[in-house]
């Protein structure tokens, strides 16, 4: 019994060696961990029990029958996160680049079927070089089987991609159908084609890090949510971003402990938006100030920054927030922002959490490229996700809320079921001075006449009143009681139900 026992500690140390301590080096000497080192960061201390850890693969073309190590290139198991359970794959670039085979793949697959059965979320930690070439269409087939099943976990479990090195080819599929995707500054890229390919097919020259970089994704394209300093910067706030997240799709996010008085008064807020109505002002501070002990979690900071989306708490339970920026191009709806806001709008619908949408938006951004790009479209996503939604959606109105892009940020209409404004509120079809120019027209060479049109528009239209009026607003609230207005609001909104007409899916404006 002894000698079995033995001979079991023995193969685990093989298995846990990878690709053996010369590419453990070398993964070290990059400034990466390793496949290990990275779970046992992520998952709570001695919580990690894994699965397949003696898997090998089958191949046995280009002589790949002489070296089959444990594991095949990928650790799958499940842990626990501050005590929540979680299912994970971390990619081990020591054995043959972390290269995706047959093997490889049916292991993913292996827990994110348990994960999807057992209501659990699914984080990813990719550092592959790609299909391992030697097997050819089997590899091509494991990538598939990936795809469809982040396809069918999507909307029930939470899923998390975190790329830690080259993920390329068909391998950026997985996370891209995944809800958040983190990188690794200067360790990590993404692309379908790389600077080779790039250079042979278009001459275009390029390097990794440019086409596909963290830097690429965060700010220029959208891909990634959110990029981070190193390894372990990039786990920790994983881990903090699990923490505001349900586990699937039939439970509540979990309730945290806070310290934070919910009717606490920020007088510092009735000062926040200035006397001229042009001037900008920073929203991220009423986000700050109205969340528990000012925690902010945001999403895709560095992309769209017109519109800023993230995850407070009210109460110590989670809630989406959206708003308009006015630091960034005054607060406008462009294509970009409106894709993002309605990304993330989609999946706090699809996991029962609460919307704030803190709104201050003079309309969406005029121009050709606007235009030809499809801002209609666009616009339109955003339009739609919020119609679409049926969890708890409260709004306030700091100070613009112009046109179409008043309906589009979460109004009565789409079905909000608390909508404040400030004091400060302007609610109208659009501003005051283009306004006046459509209707006074006859005036126009007069500027006394249109100066003395323009203040009567102001005085009866740019005010929250007409909107409370007509029931469009619930309540005209002041500036420094937004945060007990709106923890109130969401607390008796706790038991909400509301559903949507029966149908297969629908049709979303792509």
């Amino acid at each position: 019994m002894k000698d079995i026992l033995e001979q079991l500690e023995e193969r685990r140390e093989i298995a846990r060696l990878g690709g053996g301590q010369r590419r453990i080096d070398s993964q070290h000497a990059k400034g990466k961990l390793t496949a290990r080192e990275r779970i046992e960061l992520l998952l709570d201390e001695g919580s990690f029990e894994e699965f397949d850890m003696f898997k090998t693969h089958r191949c046995t073309e280009f002589g790949m029958e002489k070296q089959k190590p444990a594991g095949d290139g990928v650790i799958t198991g499940w842990g626990t996160i501050n005590g929540r359970m979680v299912y994970v794959f971390s990619q081990d670039f020591t054995v043959f680049g972390g290269s995706l085979s047959e093997t490889h793949a049916q292991k993913i697959c292996k827990i994110q079927d348990m994960a999807v059965q057992n209501g659990a979320p699914i984080i990813g930690l990719n550092d592959s070089g790609g299909a391992r070439i030697q097997e050819g269409v089997d590899s091509l087939a494991g990538y598939a089987e990936v795809f469809q099943r982040n396809i069918m976990a999507s909307g029930v479990v939470p899923q998390i991609s975190v790329i830690m090195g080259p993920c390329a080819g068909g391998a950026v599929y997985s996370p891209a159908m995944t809800d958040f995707i983190f990188m690794v500054k200067d360790t990590s890229y993404m692309f379908v084609t790389g600077p080779d390919v790039v250079k042979t097919v278009t001459n275009e020259v390029v390097t990794a890090e440019e086409l596909g970089g963290a830097s690429t994704h965060t700010k220029k394209s959208s891909v990634a949510d959110g990029a981070f300093e190193n390894d372990v910067e990039a786990l920790t706030e994983v881990r903090r971003l699990v923490d505001f997240l349900p586990l699937n799709n039939r439970e509540k996010p979990p309730v945290r402990p806070f310290f934070d008085e919910p009717g606490r008064v920020e007088k510092s807020l009735d000062t926040l938006v200035p006397e001229n109505p042009n001037t900008p002002y920073d929203m991220k501070e009423l986000i700050t100030k109205v969340a528990d002990e000012g925690d902010f979690y945001e999403i895709q900071e560095d992309y769209a920054k017109n519109i800023i989306t993230g995850f407070i708490r009210l109460e110590g339970q989670t809630v989406g927030v959206v708003a308009n920026q006015p630091m960034v191009l005054a607060g406008c709806l462009d294509i970009d922002s409106s894709r993002k806001a309605a990304r993330f709008v989609r999946f706090c619908d699809c996991f029962e959490i609460p919307i704030l949408t803190l709104v201050d938006v003079p309309g969406f951004l005029p121009g050709t490229s606007q235009e030809y790009g499809g801002v209609i479209k666009h616009g339109a996503k955003l339009l739609f996700a919020y119609g679409e939604a049926t969890v708890p959606k409260v709004t306030v109105i700091t100070r613009k809320a112009y046109g179409g892009a008043y309906d589009v940020m979460a109004s009565k209409h789409l079905r909000g079921d608390f909508n404040y404004a400030w004091p400060t509120a302007e609610i109208a079809v659009m501003g005051a001075k283009g306004a006046t120019e459509i209707i006074h027209r006859a005036d126009l060479g007069d500027a006394e006449k249109i100066a003395a049109h323009t203040k009567d528009y102001e005085d009866r239209f740019a005010t929250p009143f007409v909107a409370a009026e007509r029931g469009f607003i619930d309540e005209v609230i002041m500036p420094q009681s937004t945060r007990k207005r709106v923890s109130r609001a969401f607390a008796s909104l706790r038991n909400k139900k509301l559903e949507n007409p029966w149908k297969k899916h629908d049709n979303i404006p792509l």
